[in-house]
């Protein structure tokens, strides 16, 4: 893609960086054929090639954003199935967060929106927050047909609050050979601790010492997602301090991340911090030690399992895990060498529709994508719903009866842990 970028402008190393992704773009539209939203709406600016074009005027002319771009961007899942499909390696993700952070500084939001906006931002990444909106979101149920679609939206995913909090320290039950820390998340500790309790236990299990430091918080990736770089990046900060502090207590072998969508942002903190003198090398360290649990767990070995019964696992490829980190099959290999009968859903590749706060600021394309999803999987006759991504999973069990178990769950009882509550 030719661009007329002033010299000027290219002395901003971030606009350097933008151009290089620009150039590498030769238009073919490979992307289009993969794009949720454009295969639903069927509109050029809906699809990453008219996003790319947005962005690229938008940073050309060094000109505050429009509605037009704010329309299109925003409609973008950042599923990233488009950066698997390009021939050209084009880096759609870093353009898109370039993108974004224009719009947020350049662009103002209805009065509403921002509110609603910055509600997120303020409740999401903070548990405590999190679980006292949501007991007082019960009072606003009798009204919710005349509520705005978003917060009805919110008030339909309805996930069961977390009564349990994971340990500090967790010591493994035989002989410890490695020492791992656990990223706990935010959301995940007010709505999804049974996921982390259930990745200890089979960590502790298998001869892992396990961390989760108090400091350890969110990591991020919401604020980025809505283009709140300044938020995501304090953020940042503050994770990273956090796992320095108790790398500097003892070696980690690795930081466990059990929530793909946090594990994508984690691992991408060594470009994110690139320029920043005081946290580029910190970044880069943490990153380097980020690992999926479907990662840890084959380094480590799932060894003897207990499954006797013919359990089908309908397996959903979270987006973040398949196109963002690329470890594309590895948690569906893992279920099957623990004995679970696993079933391909057609169109894997397109997303549930969630993507982080997706759900919550697009809810009508959320709501499509995750029926189309759903009918996919109901197809395969599965018995249970297994994803590495508790976004995916709170988003599709809002609209199916099949029980949604994260993977680790399902392979931790397998190897003798817990037994998930929703297997009957």
């Amino acid at each position: 893609m030719q661009t007329r970028f002033s010299q000027k402008q290219l002395e901003d190393p971030k606009i350097a960086d933008a151009e290089k992704i620009l150039r590498n773009c030769v238009h073919c539209g490979f992307c289009m054929a993969t794009c949720p939203t454009y295969l639903l709406l069927g509109n050029e600016l809906d699809g990453p090639r008219g996003r790319i074009y947005l962005i690229k005027e938008m940073l050309e002319n060094d000109r505050p954003a429009t509605e037009v771009e704010v329309e299109h961007l925003d409609k973008c899942l950042t599923c990233l199935s488009c950066t698997t499909t390009c021939p050209s390696g084009v880096d759609y993700a870093h353009l898109l967060t370039h993108g974004r952070s224009h719009i947020e500084k350049t662009y103002k939001r209805p009065l509403l929106e921002r509110l609603f906006r910055g509600m997120l931002s303020m409740i999401l990444p903070y548990p405590n927050r999190f679980k006292l909106a949501a007991r007082t979101s019960g009072l606003m149920t009798p009204l919710k047909s005349f509520l705005p679609d978003k917060l009805r939206a919110i008030l339909d995913l309805k996930p069961p609050l977390s009564n349990v909090r994971a340990a500090q320290l967790t010591k493994a039950r035989g002989k410890p050979k490695y020492r791992m820390g656990l990223s706990a998340g935010c959301v995940q500790r007010a709505v999804g601790e049974h996921i982390n309790l259930a990745t200890i236990e089979f960590l502790s299990n298998h001869n892992v010492d396990v961390v989760v430091p108090p400091a350890v918080g969110c990591c991020g990736a919401l604020d980025e997602h809505m283009g709140k770089s300044k938020n995501a990046i304090m953020t940042a900060k503050r994770y990273i301090d956090g796992w320095i502090a108790e790398i500097e207590k003892g070696n980690l072998d690795a930081i466990v991340i059990n929530t793909s969508g946090c594990g994508t942002s984690i691992k991408d903190y060594g470009h994110l911090f690139r320029y920043d003198p005081d946290y580029a090398e910190k970044a880069k360290l943490v990153a380097s030690l980020a690992k999926d649990i479907s990662e840890a767990v084959s380094e480590i070995g799932i060894g003897e399992t207990q499954i006797t019964d013919k359990i089908n696992v309908a397996y959903h490829s979270a987006c973040s895990l398949n196109h963002g980190q690329k470890i594309g099959d590895l948690p569906a290999r893992l279920l099957k060498d623990a004995g679970f009968t696993v079933s391909p859903i057609k169109e894997s590749h397109i997303c549930c529709g969630s993507a982080g706060t997706y759900n919550i600021t697009q809810p009508e394309i959320a709501g499509e994508l995750r029926e189309r999803k759903i009918k996919n999987i109901e197809a395969t006759n599965a018995d249970v719903i297994a994803s590495s991504n508790l976004g995916c999973n709170i988003h599709i069990a809002s609209g199916t009866d099949i029980p949604v178990l994260h993977v680790i769950e399902l392979l931790n009882w397998a190897t003798g842990g817990k037994k998930p509550e929703a297997i009957t």
